[in-house]
């Protein structure tokens, strides 16, 4: 069995159109801060990311942000004490996925998608078996659960390729989730050898 001590969550770096997307940053950030969960995320301090970073330091909470050196003015860079700055974003995502034992995807952008689908095609090449959750907060990710479906059904994901796909439509099944995803894998498959993580 794992534990979940520290989880990534990947978003976007504006607040979205519905007000929900920003509550579900801040109820994150708070329910990592009080199960003693560090959060993982990309070091912004606007939007979502700013959202979810603050709501975790303002319960007392734990943050490593990662961010790489030429998105340091544009997201504007939030001030941490455990902060990483990357020479590119390829050493970003790597320190990401070193740092956490899961991740998660809030709303979010073009950015957002290609994190998450990273971790999904990481998973299903058997390169770890770490839980990746999709917040599905008032059905922002459908248009890509459908997607996926379709894939399926056209066999572009054949049996034997197919990953576990976890889903939460409130924030409070987040952990839970993970959790009961985590307790089901053994600690050596959520684990990447660091040369195989230089080659992808």
């Amino acid at each position: 069995m794992t534990e979940i001590r520290t989880v990534c969550v990947y978003c976007g770096s504006g607040p979205g159109t519905n007000p929900s997307f920003i509550e579900s940053a801040k109820a994150l950030g708070k329910a990592l801060a009080d199960n003693g969960v560090r959060l993982v995320y990309g070091g912004g301090s606007i939007g979502m990311m700013g959202a979810v970073a603050k709501a975790v330091l303002d319960h007392g909470g734990d943050v490593t942000g990662i961010i790489p050196d030429f998105l340091v003015k544009k997201e504007v860079m939030m001030p941490l004490k455990d902060l990483i700055v990357t020479p590119d974003m390829h050493e970003r995502k790597r320190l990401m996925f070193e740092h956490s034992d899961a991740f998660v995807a809030l709303p979010g952008g073009i950015g957002t998608l290609e994190e998450l689908v990273e971790q999904l095609t990481w998973k299903q090449l058997g390169r770890h078996a770490k839980p990746v959750l999709m917040a599905n907060i008032d059905g922002f990710w459908e248009p890509l659960f459908a997607l996926l479906a379709h894939m399926r059904e056209t066999e572009f994901i054949r049996p034997g390729f197919q990953i576990e796909l976890l889903k939460a439509d409130r924030t409070e099944d987040i952990l839970p989730r993970l959790r009961e995803a985590a307790a089901r894998v053994a600690k050596e498959e959520t684990e990447m050898a660091p040369e195989i993580a230089k080659r992808l």
